[in-house]
């Protein structure tokens, strides 16, 4: 393999996640994402935040000294000292319509589908995830944002795949796998 460590990134529901895996899969390779390192596990999950010390020497344990491996999800702010392990990084775009049905269709799937719902014990915290998604387009809110997502990527000293989320995930995959074979 050419490239053998990969980090794979776009906006929340462009399928960072699900091409992360298959790559990985198709690669034989291990898989990682970067929510199991940014959040302390909880139940429910997602209500607390690892010190940005934690999830870096996490990550130093777990596998970035390792030949291959495949890292899904977003380093905004915090992933800049792991740069220089990149071999190659995948940026997905995917328009927001597709993001949204994917968020809510993964929502329901993670909680419950009467969780997600009005009145569900998961409703109002789906809803606000919802809300900040919608604004990385436009990049009007904290956290991820298209613009910083280009700006980051602008100033990276290794290959830049640049994928359609949209399309279907066994293509992603070839490209990606394609980019790494020759």
């Amino acid at each position: 393999m050419k490239f053998c460590r990969i980090h794979i990134m776009g906006a929340s529901g462009s399928g960072v996640t699900s091409l992360g895996r298959a790559s990985a899969d198709i690669l034989a390779t291990p898989h990682h994402d970067t929510d199991d390192y940014f959040w302390q596990p909880t139940t429910p999950p997602y209500r607390d935040k690892r010190e940005i010390a934690d999830r870096l020497r996490l990550m130093h344990e777990m596998f970035l000294a390792r030949a291959d491996w495949v890292l899904s999800g977003s380093l905004e702010g915090w992933g800049d000292p792991i740069v220089p392990y990149f071999d190659l990084v995948v940026f997905i775009a995917t328009p927001w319509p597709v993001r949204l049905q994917r968020l809510r269709a993964r929502e329901a799937t993670h909680f419950g589908a009467e969780s997600v719902a009005p009145g569900g014990w998961r409703h109002t915290e789906t809803e606000e995830f919802i809300e900040w998604a919608s604004h990385y387009d436009d990049g009007d809110r904290e956290g991820r944002s298209l613009a910083k997502h280009q700006a980051w990527l602008a100033a990276l000293p290794c290959r830049i795949l640049r994928l359609d989320g949209s399309r279907p995930l066994a293509e992603l995959v070839a490209e990606v796998r394609g980019v790494i074979l020759t």
